[in-house]
């Protein structure tokens, strides 16, 4: 894999730098000073991954993901940062993981793990191979397993959307629901809903979103339509308005 580090504090930046340099899963390492640098070195060559910090002056981390975010080759990107409360800003812009400074050579290891597991779902591209000719056309995929950051007990932990059974919104937040537990991540229900269409998550209720791989059943009693989850999942209703497009997704599927 080839990486991009991103600094504006230079003995951060030649650390981090040193540190992938010496994991042989890397053919190269590019470092920039800047967000701005880091634009100018992506357009010089392929990047598989980007770890950056976030808050820099000028083009910061965030914004930095946000523009990466819109490549038809996105590589991943990897948060390394000394701030916590950026954690769940990490799930908007689809971070792979997301590292707290001063970073050990363990829980690199461990991100770069979860770089090369990305790198096999199908939203994401193989490795750039040394020497590859730029401008070769990309296939079509399907959409990646996307990891969600979401906090428990001051803990930040990752949660794949595959693993999401149904969501439902809290004013300006969403709270996800696994087989396991739920988390409320700061997200709205209509930003999950466009993002995450193309996934199999549709709108039954103007309150929830259904992940339609995790539907078991469809009931309709007195002429009222709900839909029941695998496992022990429970039983959701689907409004009126929702109920056509429901039942012709669950038919095609």
């Amino acid at each position: 894999m080839r990486a991009l580090v991103v600094d504006d504090e230079p003995p951060a930046l030649s650390e981090l730098t040193y540190l992938l340099e010496q994991d042989g899963r890397f053919s190269g390492v590019v470092a920039a000073g800047s967000g701005t640098d880091a634009l100018r070195a992506l357009e010089d060559g392929e990047v598989d991954v980007v770890f950056s910090d976030i808050s820099m002056p000028g083009l910061d981390g965030m914004e930095l993901a946000r523009v990466i975010a819109r490549f038809a080759r996105r590589p991943q990107v990897v948060f390394v940062t000394a701030h916590e409360e950026h954690a769940v800003d990490a799930f908007a812009v689809q971070a792979t993981d997301y590292l707290l400074k001063p970073v050990s050579r363990e829980r690199l290891a461990r991100a770069v793990d979860r770089v090369v597991e990305g790198m096999k779902q199908p939203g994401f591209p193989a490795p750039v191979a040394p020497g590859a000719g730029e401008g070769a056309p990309v296939p079509p995929a399907e959409p990646a397993d996307e990891r969600i950051a979401v906090e428990l007990g001051g803990v930040t932990r990752f949660v794949q959307r595959s693993a999401i059974r149904y969501v439902q919104a809290h004013g300006d937040y969403a709270r996800l629901f696994t087989a396991s537990g739920s988390h409320l991540v700061r997200v709205s229900l209509s930003a999950l809903e466009e993002r995450w269409a193309d996934a199999g998550f549709v709108r039954i209720h103007r309150s929830t979103l259904v992940s339609l791989r995790h539907v078991a059943e469809v009931r309709q009693v007195q002429g009222r339509l709900s839909v029941v989850l695998v496992g022990e999942g429970p039983e959701l209703a689907v409004a009126r308005r929702h109920s056509r497009e429901v039942r012709q997704l669950l038919l095609d599927r």
